[in-house]
């Protein structure tokens, strides 16, 4: 089970993401190819912290539960 949740999230994390909001649609709309692609890296870059810490909490509570069981 465990195997299977960490390549979830790992699936998850690796997938690129190329969507927006509507106020960053506008502003992309009116610029450049570099600008859209700058500001779609942006947000996956936002996007991956929380897939960061909910896995570095996930593997906290793992290793607790492990030590608790010996």
């Amino acid at each position: 089970m465990y195997k299977k949740i960490v390549l979830f999230i790992l699936l998850i994390v690796s997938v690129e993401a190329s969507s927006q909001c509507a106020m960053c649609k506008a502003v992309v709309e009116g610029g450049n190819e570099s600008v859209a692609e700058g500001v779609n890296n942006g947000i996956t870059y936002l996007m991956v912290f929380p897939y960061v810490l909910v896995g570095v909490l996930s593997y906290f509570i793992y290793r607790h539960k492990k030590i608790s069981k010996n």
